[in-house]
């Protein structure tokens, strides 16, 4: 089992940052990735970055260049800085890690990002 949990979450206005990190516990060693999905009200969750455990990052188009994934090894943390947020970057964010037993996926409880225009 691998435990998940998100903070940085909050309300910001457009053009502003924030930070998000994700720390995980539990049986951590065979995490091969993690990442960062957001889902907007009405919306399907849909993929922001990924980040393995070589470092290799992947990230959607809507926020290259703005949102950059990062992984502390040491402390089981993932972060995402996110740059000159927009409105329709608000959403609840959500913490993923993939296990190489069985390629199962764990998930955090989420953190509410909020975008003021």
């Amino acid at each position: 089992q691998v435990q998940l949990v998100e903070s940085g979450g909050g309300l910001v206005q457009a053009g502003g940052s924030l930070r998000l990190s994700c720390r995980a516990s539990g049986v951590i060693f065979g995490i091969i990735t993690m990442g960062w999905y957001r889902q907007a009200p009405g919306n399907q969750r849909e993929l922001v970055a990924t980040i393995t455990s070589g470092g290799s990052t992947n990230y959607a188009d809507s926020v290259k260049g703005r949102f950059t994934i990062s992984r502390d090894n040491a402390k089981n943390t993932v972060y995402l800085q996110m740059n000159s947020l927009k409105p329709e970057d608000t959403a609840v964010y959500y913490c993923n890690a993939v296990v190489s037993a069985g390629f199962r996926t764990y998930w955090g409880q989420g953190t509410q990002v909020t975008v003021s225009s």
